[in-house]
């Protein structure tokens, strides 16, 4: 192979993998959105974390085990 087909295969991996990373980080959006409205998780609970974090602050969720 020349210099010039591994560069197109270069451009077109690069591509390919750009697409892959965008449709994941869309998807993982998506998560994020669909858990929020079905009540699964409240994210803003978490964003309030980094505002109020004390050593004896309320605990945002019990670990409750799976048995």
């Amino acid at each position: 192979m020349d210099a010039q087909t591994i560069r197109e295969l270069q451009a077109y991996g690069f591509f390919f993998f750009v697409v892959f990373l965008v449709c994941i980080l869309y998807g993982y959006c998506y998560h994020l959105y669909k858990s929020e409205r079905t009540g699964r998780r409240d994210y803003e609970k978490y964003s309030n974390l980094a505002l109020q974090d004390e050593l004896n602050g309320d605990v945002l969720e019990k670990n409750v085990k799976g048995h």
